[in-house]
Order: structure tokens, then C-alpha cells, then sequence
């Protein structure tokens, strides 16, 4: 069955954070009136009296006539055709739980750059699987887009990726404003696991920095994240794909090098010598890295894809192994 979005598909997003944020701001710009599921009570009243999110992007003022801010999960989703979901992958099933509305005629679109802990899978495997979802009827919004930046209008390159040419066409139209620039893609995989990639690899470069690494190596490490990055997705799904591209090898460097990342700025708290724990509390936001590593380590006993990098991060979080003592072992594998 062909899954074809409409012209007039009205579009609605689920999460209040910084990037579910940025996005309602990118699709009000085009004068879209767009529902959205806001379960905190306090940012969810100040959305609705006065236009702005009191936690998250607290500068952003919205044109209260084009947002319909609700804690009502079912009429959000009930109203809209074009579903979003912009919330951390950890918190995906919780989001969810209240839904009782068929998903089955409606279009998904995952913002989402992580995998569902305890199940192993990506958002958009889960979704095909939980909800009986084609993947034609899945898409994802991906690319070096921080939230904050796009917030303040600046320059931003997304990448829509469906399935169906026509469908991520028109999703485009959506968010095409002055400040993003659209590309395409029918990759589904290597996007998405691209995505959910760099967080671990951010947290490696995080985690370099604190120990005192420079510039050098740093250049060497993401060099070698982005090899590491292309060999998994070639040896665990080929396929036609440019690596270098914005949407795998630009999301890995602005993950790894900007002070917006929290998946770098978690790394550098256990390079500067916090434990893992005490680390991941110092966060105000979820570093979706912490839980890829144990996804990505479990997904590649399937694989088994040589990922020196992605090892080094999750003996670290999940084994206690010091990160001196790691990052030493892992510059003899560095080329």
C-alpha cells in the first residue's frame, strides 16, 4: 500500500524540549497552525498565555493563533495527519503510553536521534514493529541542525528522508524558510543509524578533550569515527549512500565539535574525572549517547563490525574501565 501525504496535511508535533521546540518554530514560519502534545503543565501553560516555552528556548516567542498546545495526547494526534515525534528515545514509550488513537492512516516523522533502550531497536524500527507502521508511511528529519541555532534563525541544513521522493518533497515544503536548507534521501538505515552513531562518538570526543587531548588528535579521532561510521552502515546494510554527507559525516562533526552537544559535553565531564554517574546527573538534558553505546554494542554481535571507538565509549560507561587507561589503549588503533 502506497502511504502519500496530502497537500493540506496538517502537521502536529509530540515533545516540549529544545528541538521539539525549534521545530514548531520552523513550521509556524511557514504560517502552519500545528498541534502539539505538551505534558509538563508549567511549560504547557506558558505556551498557551504567553507564546513562549518557559524551560526550553525560553527566548522563542510563538504566534499563539499558529501553535494548539494540549496535554491531551489522543486529540493531538486525532487532529493532525503528519505526526512528529521530538522527544529522547528513552522517554519515546512513556510519551506514547496514553495513546489509544490508530496510527495506521497517519504519516510519522522521526526527529528522534536515538534507540529505544531495553529494546534494541531505532525509533523507526520500533515504530514499524509496536504500531504495525509500514515504512512508507515512516520518515525522519536528520542533519547538523542544534536546536539552538536554529531557533535564532541561523543557517541551518536538514535532510528529509522518506522512502517516497514525493512524500519527503512535500514534508520539505513545510519547513523550507530562509534559514533551512533541505536535502533528501530514501536512506531510512544508514540515516538514522548515522544519527545514533555520532552521539557515541561525540562522548568519545567529549571524553578526549578531558583528559587533555588536543586539537591533533582530535582531528585523528573524529577521522577515524567517520571510517568507523561508513564501515558499520556498509557491512550492516549496503547500500548506495554518500557518508560524507551532511546528514552522516556534518551531523558526526557538529556533534563531536560544538559547545551546544550534550552527548560531548557528558563526554568531557568524564574525561575531566566525574564517575559515569555523577556525570550523566550534572546533565540538565538527555545525552542520547549514554544509552546508544549498549544499543550499538548488543545490535553488532549481529554484525560483528570491527568499531574499536564505539567499544572504547561503552567499557567506559557501562564496564568502569578508566578513561586514561582506555584512551591510551585506543590511540595504538587510531590510523
Amino acid at each position: 500500500m502506497d502511504y502519500k501525504i496530502d497537500s493540506s496535511a496538517r502537521c502536529a508535533v509530540i515533545g516540549y524540549g529544545t528541538w521539539a521546540t525549534a521545530l514548531v518554530g520552523v513550521l509556524t514560519a511557514n504560517n502552519e497552525r500545528v498541534g502539539w502534545y505538551v505534558r509538563n503543565p508549567e511549560v504547557l501553560e506558558s505556551l498557551q498565555t504567553e507564546g513562549r516555552n518557559v524551560r526550553y528556548l525560553r527566548d522563542y516567542e510563538f504566534d499563539t493563533n499558529l501553535i494548539d498546545p494540549s496535554d491531551d495526547l489522543n486529540k493531538v494526534v486525532s487532529e493532525a495527519d503528519i505526526i512528529v515525534m521530538a522527544v529522547p528515545s528513552a522517554y519515546l514509550k512513556e510519551f506514547l503510553a496514553p495513546l489509544t488513537v490508530p496510527l495506521k492512516d497517519k504519516f510519522i516523522i522521526s526527529a528522534i536521534k536515538g534507540i529505544v533502550p531495553g529494546d534494541y531497536q531505532t525509533v523507526v524500527e520500533y515504530l514499524h514493529d509496536e504500531y504495525e507502521l509500514s515504512y512508507k508511511q515512516i520518515g525522519l528529519i536528520t542533519g547538523p541542525t542544534h536546536a539552538e541555532e536554529v531557533s535564532r534563525e541561523r543557517l541551518s541544513y536538514l535532510t528529509v528522508v522518506c522512502t517516497d521522493p514525493e512524500n519527503a518533497q512535500l514534508i520539505g515544503r513545510k519547513l523550507d524558510t530562509k534559514f533551512i536548507h533541505l536535502s533528501y534521501s530514501q536512506d531510512l538505515y544508514g540515516t538514522e543509524y548515522a544519527a545514533i552513531l555520532k552521539n557515541i562518538y561525540a562522548l568519545a570526543a567529549g571524553i578526549a578533550i578531558g583528559l587533555g587531548y588536543g586539537d591533533n588528535f582530535l582531528a585523528v579521532l573524529i577521522s577515524n569515527c567517520a571510517a568507523e561510521m561508513t564501515r558499520f552502515l556498509s557491512e550492516s546494510y549496503p547500500c548506495d549512500r554518500d557518508t560524507q554527507a551532511s546528514a552522516y559525516l556534518g551531523d558526526l562533526l557538529v556533534t563531536a565539535y560544538s559547545i551546544h552537544s550534550r552527548n560531548r559535553r557528558l563526554g568531557l565531564l568524564i574525561g575531566h574525572g566525574c564517575s559515569v554517574k555523577t556525570a550523566l546527573n550534572e546533565m540538565t538534558m538527555v545525552a542520547e549517547g549514554y544509552f546508544a553505546a549498549d544499543c550499538i554494542r548488543h545490535i553488532n554481535f549481529r554484525h560483528k563490525v570491527d568499531m574499536p571507538i564505539a567499544d572504547f565509549v561503552y567499557r567506559i560507561l557501562y564496564e568502569g574501565v578508566s578513561p586514561r587507561k582506555a584512551m591510551k589503549a585506543l590511540t595504538t588503533k587510531l590510523v
